[in-house]
C-alpha cells in the first residue's frame, strides 16, 4: 500500500524508463539543462539520500556509471555535473532522492569554473 506522498510522487510512477535494476531506474530529466540530462532514482520512496540503504546507493551508483557510457555514446559530452539536492533549503523540489547527471559540452557556459560551486552564485569563482 502506498503512503500518500508516494502517491502523489512523480518518482513513483516512471515513465520512459532507460535503464534499471532492482533498487533504480534511469530517466530523461523533464527540464533538462543540456542535452542528455538524465536522472537516477531509487524505486523505493525515499526523500533524503541520507536515509537510502547501502543497497539503494550501490544500485544508483551502478546505473550512474551505466547512464555516463550511455551519455558518451550518444552525445559525447566533454565533462559531466553530478548531483543531488538534499532538503528543500538545497534546491530539492520532488521529495523523492534522484541523482542528477549533467552532460557538459564545451562553451556551454562561458566560464565553468567552479562547477557545482555554482549552486552559491557568488561562491562559484575562487
Amino acid at each position: 500500500m502506498m503512503n500518500n506522498s508516494s502517491q502523489n510522487c512523480p518518482f513513483c510512477h516512471p515513465e520512459g524508463i532507460l535503464f534499471e535494476n532492482d533498487l533504480a531506474y534511469s530517466i530523461l530529466d523533464n527540464s533538462p539543462v543540456n542535452p542528455g540530462h538524465l536522472l537516477i532514482i531509487p524505486k523505493r520512496h525515499v526523500a533524503d539520500f541520507f536515509l537510502a540503504t547501502y543497497e539503494e546507493k550501490t544500485a544508483l551508483l551502478s546505473l550512474l556509471d551505466r547512464a555516463k557510457h550511455y551519455l558518451d555514446g550518444k552525445h559525447a559530452p566533454a565533462g559531466y555535473n553530478i548531483g543531488i539536492n538534499v532538503g528543500e533549503v538545497a534546491g530539492q523540489t520532488i521529495q523523492h532522492v534522484h541523482l542528477h547527471l549533467i552532460p557538459r559540452y564545451r562553451g556551454d557556459m562561458e566560464n565553468p569554473r567552479g562547477g557545482v560551486r555554482g549552486v552559491i552564485p557568488s561562491k562559484m569563482s575562487y
